[in-house]
């Protein structure tokens, strides 16, 4: 595998798409090993896609571009501003609520922060926002978005790991929650220091939050449902993914009646070429990840890992570690599609629970979208603010740092991550 990963980074080096420099760097693998059928590269991204457990990602990603196109954006952050534009660096804090919200909407934090860039950045520039910090403020609250479900990334890792997405769902919510709590702090922080205000003189009164609670409540009610349907034995993880698209379609059609038949067919073709994407990189690591258990890969590294420390904190350190560094290069995606079949086991064998570490993988993973060289929302967010990379790098240091003292908490109190499944799931 060695010269199939070394392949791999020279094809991204070079800019290659990344399913194909999975695929082509894949195929060297059956080159070096001769005795496997040569066919196998065929018969490998088509055995990898028919698993019913992934039809959940299509579903989950069709309904929340459904949601989208229902109004429901618009709704949310009318709510977001009704509760936060009285505190300091009020439309700042509007983002972080705002990207939580998404999160039962979204699932994904580069189109929630491409989204935010568009409609909250020019309005904090216009308010003297700095558009480093701007950019900052959007781009590492969408962090939220993928944690909250129904997350992608999750999805993705439940379904790779074969591991309970309910109990991944009911832990997202609460994680979620902590971080938009820390990230809220941090702005209050900054935005005094900067000197930047608040959107309301005062404290919006109960019955404006009301009218405004009762306006999204639909939106609100959405990750609760899919919970609750889990738990309940009444859908699994992919039938949930179905009533999620129903859910939204009543939702637009009916209560708040944006949701045309030309914006459902829209919204269609949109989630094809998402949904294509997705399901392109999917198919092809297949080949490249055949190789994984053939070498033995993940016996290996555990036992070199292993005779480092056994104790499991030293143990997810160097997994973290390794993942911060993949995540800077490397679609979220892809690593968790890769690496999740290497790194669960040995998190498992030296006592973590897998929807602790799965929690923790993917919020590090996301967090790579923030940061340089590579990093997807970062590059969307500075390309709709017209921001160079260095400029967003002076400001980004609260944030990275608010972020990683998150995941540190979560590491050493893993009863955070576990207290909603547990409580739900038993």
């Amino acid at each position: 595998m060695l010269i199939v990963s070394v392949l791999f980074i020279i094809f991204l080096a070079m800019g290659m798409p990344v399913a194909f420099a999975i695929g082509i760097s894949g195929m060297a693998f059956f080159l070096q090993h001769p005795e496997l059928p040569f066919t196998m590269t065929v018969q490998l991204p088509i055995s990898q896609t028919q698993n019913f457990a992934m039809l959940a990602i299509p579903l989950f990603i069709f309904a929340g571009n459904l949601m989208n196109s229902s109004g429901i954006t618009k709704r949310l952050m009318k709510l977001a501003e009704v509760l936060t534009g009285h505190m300091h660096g009020g439309l700042a804090q509007v983002s972080v609520v705002l990207s939580t919200l998404m999160g039962g909407v979204s699932g994904s934090a580069i189109a929630d922060a491409s989204m935010e860039a568009r409609i909250l950045g020019p309005d904090m520039t216009k308010r003297g926002y700095s558009k480093g910090y701007t950019a900052n403020v959007i781009s590492w609250t969408s962090l939220i978005t993928a944690t909250i479900p129904p997350g992608v990334g999750i999805i993705l890792y439940g379904t790779v790991g074969e591991v309970s997405i309910g109990r991944l769902f009911a832990s997202g919510i609460l994680v979620g929650l902590l971080m938009m709590t820390a990230l809220m702090i941090t702005v209050s922080i900054t935005s005094t220091r900067r000197g930047y205000a608040g959107e309301r003189e005062k404290r919006a009164s109960l019955k404006e939050v009301f009218l405004a609670v009762r306006e999204t409540i639909w939106a609100l009610l959405f990750p609760i449902l899919l919970l609750v349907g889990i738990r309940s034995g009444l859908f699994t993880p992919s039938e949930v993914g179905a009533f999620a698209c129903i859910y939204a379609i009543v939702v637009g059609t009916m209560a708040y009646r944006e949701l045309t038949f030309e914006k459902i067919a829209r919204t269609l073709g949109e989630t094809i070429i998402d949904v294509g994407a997705i399901m392109f990189i999917i198919a092809l690591s297949g080949i490249f990840g055949y190789g994984i258990p053939f070498e033995h890969i993940p016996q290996l590294l555990t036992e070199a890992i292993l005779t480092i420390s056994q104790s499991k904190y030293i143990v997810l350190g160097i997994i973290l570690l390794f993942l911060v560094i993949l995540g800077m290069y490397i679609d979220g995606s892809v690593v968790i599609l890769l690496f999740t079949p290497i790194f669960l086991p040995l998190a498992m064998q030296v006592g973590l629970d897998p929807v602790h570490f799965g929690i923790l993988f993917c919020t590090i993973i996301t967090m790579g979208n923030m940061t340089p060289p590579v990093g997807l929302a970062m590059y969307a967010v500075c390309s709709v603010l017209e921001i160079s990379i260095g400029d967003y790098i002076k400001d980004m240091w609260p944030f990275l740092f608010t972020v990683v003292l998150m995941v540190a908490v979560l590491v050493f109190v893993p009863k955070l991550v576990l207290l909603l499944p547990n409580l739900m799931f038993g």
